[in-house]
């Protein structure tokens, strides 16, 4: 228990710093699009605000221009005819229409309108509607006839008017200009009326509405392709952090587990040579004292049978608690792994044929050799034989098979036995766990630990009551 807290405290230890490097990667992102989009924002009003007073400069520019038209080819040559400005005779309508015509052809101009001194009256107007009305100057024509140039927009759009369904964007901007007396033709620059110029730049706001939202999309689909590509790195760095956390608490676990075994291997290293010793004396005694009993009391002497029957059982156990604790280094050499097998279902025969277990084989011809150490290789499959026999009381049949698949030797050894639930097939090759109430639970370890220096594989397949199949895979020399 106290080493999993252990592993735990680690754990949080090494996901920490990422989870402070997920924050400040979330976070950092995080301020890059919002400053992002406010630049975009601030970028396209901007953009608009310095186009739109472009445009209002131009327009009074255009004004200008238009009041000097005006008083050089229609107020001064009346003046130097001696004749009064009466813009409702018609032929000076048309004059003073194909000046402003002129003056503002190829721009885009709604309206031009011109509005007398005295009295707040339309005088001329392209638009004929309007000509002859009052008041319909606005703030505008005050300032002109004190003297002031002025110009104001009626704005209706914003990026709200890329939304379906939105209303028609509209921009209108009123420049109001005094219609002077020029010198050197006057001696003052008197106001003689008020000329109104109206452009329409719904278009051109518009585009710039447009530009507004394709400047905002594109910073928004590429802070989210950021954002999704950042996501990715870091949920990837999250698996691949997470990944080496496991792998660390597994080997972490796995070098306990092999400290705690090493130090239980001493110790019984230690144990089983203290007992081997007085066991050899107490068989040998108990043969002694059988053919004695023999002579004196006959009938008696399976009482000294029974005793060398068990000192000949603890000393097998003796012997495999000492190839557990003290494994031999294997010497390598060129092994037929079917010769090996042959040798141990001979050597098994008589054994199994008494018990009624019998062995099927499908060898398969011409099997490489493989390096390793015949002696341990013929203990490891002889114990996983011995397995399956203990496996059947009943009887059975034991079905061994090899064949070579994808660049290894592979060794199949089934049984008919009663199998193993899911708890006991994961312990199946630990140390001391057995199902038999006389097993020590080492026979499988031992396999795995021969097979492990023969750098070979060993898996089990097994279900209660439908046997065991246990698959070796050896790497070819």
């Amino acid at each position: 228990m106290v080493i999993n807290q252990k592993s735990d405290k680690e754990h949080l230890a090494v996901l920490k710093p990422f989870r402070l490097v997920k924050f400040f990667s979330y976070t950092s992102i995080g301020v890059v699009v919002f400053t992002t989009l406010a630049l975009a924002w601030i970028i396209s009003n901007y953009t608009t605000t310095t186009l739109l007073d472009r445009s209002k400069e131009y327009t009074l520019v255009l004004a200008e221009n238009l009041s000097h038209q005006i008083f050089q080819q229609f107020v001064l040559p009346l003046a130097l005819q001696n004749r009064q400005i009466a813009v409702q005779d018609p032929r000076q309508f048309v004059k003073l229409d194909d000046i402003v015509r002129n003056a503002t052809h190829g721009v885009n101009i709604q309206s031009v309108t011109i509005f007398s001194k005295k009295e707040n009256i339309v005088s001329y107007s392209t638009v004929q509607e309007r000509i002859g009305k009052k008041n319909l100057a606005g703030k505008g024509y005050e300032e002109a006839i004190a003297g002031e140039n002025s110009s104001s927009f009626v704005l209706r759009g914003s990026l709200l008017n890329l939304l379906p369904g939105s209303p028609d964007v509209s921009c209108i901007i009123k420049t109001y200009i005094p219609l002077r007396k020029e010198k050197p033709f006057s001696v003052d620059e008197s106001v003689m009326g008020v000329i109104e110029v109206v452009q329409d730049l719904s278009d051109d706001l518009e585009a710039l509405i447009n530009l507004q939202g394709t400047i905002l999309v594109t910073s928004m689909v590429i802070m989210s392709a950021l954002f999704i590509v950042l996501s990715m790195i870091v949920h990837r760095a999250d698996l691949i952090i997470e990944e080496r956390a496991k792998e660390r608490r597994r080997l972490e676990e796995k070098l306990s587990a092999s400290q705690r075994l090493a130090s239980l291997g001493k110790m019984v290293a230690s144990v089983s040579h203290e007992i081997k010793n007085p066991l050899g004396i107490i068989h040998s005694t108990a043969e002694i004292l059988g053919k004695r009993i023999a002579k004196v009391a006959p009938g008696k002497e399976h009482l000294a049978t029974i005793i060398v029957e068990e000192t000949a059982r603890l000393d097998g156990i003796v012997h495999e608690f000492l190839d557990f604790a003290r494994p031999q280094t294997p010497k390598f050499n060129d092994v037929a792994l079917n010769d090996i097998l042959r040798k141990a279902s001979s050597f098994m025969k008589a054994d199994l044929l008494r018990r009624g277990v019998a062995i099927k084989m499908d060898l398969a011809d011409n099997l490489p050799w493989i390096k390793g150490d015949y002696d341990q290789l013929y203990q490891a499959l002889m114990n996983i034989i011995v397995n399956g026999e203990q496996s059947m009381p009943q009887g059975g049949d034991i079905r061994i098979a090899t064949r070579l698949a994808d660049d290894r030797l592979v060794v199949e050894i089934a049984d008919e036995g009663g199998g193993m639930g899911k708890e006991e097939l994961e312990q199946a090759f630990n140390p001391f766990f057995s199902t038999k109430n006389r097993g020590t639970g080492l026979g499988l370890a031992i396999v795995k630990n021969i097979l492990d220096r023969h750098d070979a594989e060993i898996s089990v397949d097994s279900h209660e009551g439908q046997g065991s199949l246990f698959t070796i895979l050896f790497p070819m020399a």
